[in-house]
């Protein structure tokens, strides 16, 4: 009996393999550009995306020196800075400060930090915490100007913030009055263009080849820290500059021994060393005289070594 076929009849084995082959070329032709696309998609879902606009750093913050790495004001008063606006407030209008402390980088790469001040009004309202400040001087002198106000506001320095650089050489932990060693937040008064003289000073030591580690002695005092060395109990002025952020007792310390280095290379250690020092600020000034201030070269006493009163006040102050 002859079988009949209602379709194509079922060819040999080996007539169909070059028809399987076609279709498993094909079958891999599209897989491979399924993966292709897939892969295109998913590297543009991790593109890096543009890093946020950063505020370039104006030479002026730098300071005359170069050397700054800090820029300080109210929190009013740095908002109304067309370069840190966009920084320091949050989307949309009308909106309050991001964040307290931002982070830049200068054109070297090294940081610089912008630090809205505490206002001096909040502080009067919440006291200053534990920390005893007491109170500026108001009134009673001739010289009673805008030098002599008492501060806008100040730095609130922690544990965690005390080591923000300032400047090249410095940080906020070297201003620091030295009281209350335990009671934190502390409270800092410190201005640029005593960082400037500063740096300016180690500059013009390094052109001389002489040492230009400079050591503060003493920085920043709060008014009822200065007011126990006024007059017999420690020769401090009652209006002193150190209250008002600008002034520091500082000397060379190179080799890290806690006293004056011997710059005028005579073997000892005298107010001769500090006579060397202040030279060179006098020289500073007469470049700079913007950074125009006090100058005092101070004797060893049992308590310290000799030491260089810096101050950028504004006018010439000799003694």
């Amino acid at each position: 009996m002859k079988l009949r076929y209602l379709s194509t009849p079922p060819r040999h084995p080996r007539a169909r393999w070059p028809v399987l082959l076609v279709l498993f070329i094909s079958l891999l032709a599209l897989v491979s550009m399924t993966t292709r696309n897939r892969g295109a998609e998913a590297g543009a879902s991790v593109a890096p995306t543009a890093a946020p606009s950063t505020p370039s750093i104006p030479s002026a913050w730098l300071g005359l020196s170069g050397r700054l790495r800090v820029v300080m004001g109210t929190p009013d008063a740095l908002e109304e800075d067309p370069i840190l606006r966009p920084l320091l407030s949050g989307p949309g209008s009308g909106q309050e400060p991001a964040g307290p402390w931002h982070t830049l980088s200068t054109p070297e790469g090294d940081s610089f930090t912008v630090v809205p001040l505490v206002p001096m009004a909040e502080a009067g309202k919440a006291g200053f915490g534990s920390y005893h400040v007491g109170s500026w001087p108001t009134g009673g002198t001739t010289s009673a100007s805008a030098r002599y106000t008492p501060p806008s506001g100040f730095i609130d320095v922690t544990p965690e913030n005390e080591g923000t650089s300032v400047s090249s050489s410095f940080t906020m932990r070297d201003f620091l009055t030295h009281d209350q060693a335990a009671v934190w937040p502390k409270v800092l008064v410190l201005r640029p263009a005593l960082l400037d003289k500063l740096e300016l000073l180690r500059q013009e030591l390094q052109r001389e080849g002489l040492p230009s580690k400079l050591h503060v002695m003493s920085g920043f005092r709060t008014p009822q820290y200065n007011a126990q060395g006024v007059g017999k109990k420690g020769g401090r002025a009652e209006w002193s500059r150190h209250m008002y952020g600008d002034a520091a007792d500082v000397f060379v310390d190179a080799d890290q021994n806690g006293m004056m280095d011997d710059l005028n290379k005579d073997g000892k250690i005298t107010v001769a060393d500090a006579l060397v020092l202040r030279a060179a600020a006098e020289r500073v000034e007469a470049e700079y005289p913007a950074l125009v201030g006090g100058l005092a070269a101070y004797p060893a006493t049992s308590a310290h070594g000799p030491f260089v009163h810096v101050d950028a006040r504004g006018v010439k102050a000799r003694w």
